[in-house]
């Protein structure tokens, strides 16, 4: 499944984002990279030991985490802090799928789940498509600041050269209770109707049937 989440961040939000990237220091992507992911990985990354980054967590982190589409669609157990990517003219990210099990040692967890959070609009750069290959075929994804994309971390993707101006964004990855991503999609698609007739309709026996069910699917695939 591959879902967009709307108004991650709001205005406010990513002018402090983007003031605090502008002056941070940002180190070759390449050296977070698996030996695979090197061969294609051309962008820049925010260094680990940067000043700005515990700021930057609790802004996009804060408030990623707690946006009901993230925790219908990503059931998340473990989370990761995010990379924080730029792409300047003549950078891209050539066809790779994510690392199966990130983390350091004593903190690893799957993959299971990919982020990337714009953090920057489409206007202000050309090229730099997140492009994802599905089952029904390429996605290329350009969302507005704010917006975030969520796919499943066995995708195979890449980022398009940007060929003028500058592409921000955070990337962050996910173990999810449910490892399977059809068994996550079908569970999404079904909150998301509980949901609505909790809403609207929430004494009807058909609504505490459907709510039953969808806790006992949980109960039943969820890992934790």
């Amino acid at each position: 499944m591959m879902l967009q989440i709307p108004d991650v961040l709001n205005p406010a939000q990513l002018n402090t984002v983007r003031a605090l990237l502008a002056k941070a220091n940002f180190i070759d992507g390449k050296l977070s990279a698996g030996m695979a992911a090197k061969r294609v990985k051309n962008n820049e990354e925010l260094a680990a030991d940067a000043k700005e980054l515990n700021q930057l967590n609790n802004i996009v982190m804060g408030s990623l985490v707690q946006h009901p589409m993230y925790q219908s669609g990503a059931l998340p157990t473990r989370v990761a802090v995010p990379f924080y990517a730029r792409y300047t003219a003549g950078k891209q990210y050539g066809d790779h799928v994510d690392d199966p099990v990130m983390g350091p040692p004593g903190q690893r967890y799957r993959s299971d789940v990919s982020i990337t959070v714009f953090l920057n609009e489409p206007t202000d750069y050309e090229g730099g498509e997140l492009t994802i290959r599905t089952a029904f075929g390429d996605r290329q994804v350009k969302l507005p600041a704010g917006d975030a994309v969520m796919y499943p971390s066995a995708s195979l993707h890449h980022v398009a050269e940007v060929t003028q101006g500058e592409r921000l964004v955070a990337v962050t990855w996910l173990q999810s209770m449910i490892r399977d991503p059809a068994r996550r999609e079908l569970l999404y698609e079904m909150n998301t109707v509980r949901e609505k007739l909790l809403q609207d309709h929430a004494d009807m026996a058909e609504t505490k049937k459907l709510d039953i069910c969808y806790a006992n699917l949980i109960r039943m695939w969820a890992e934790v």
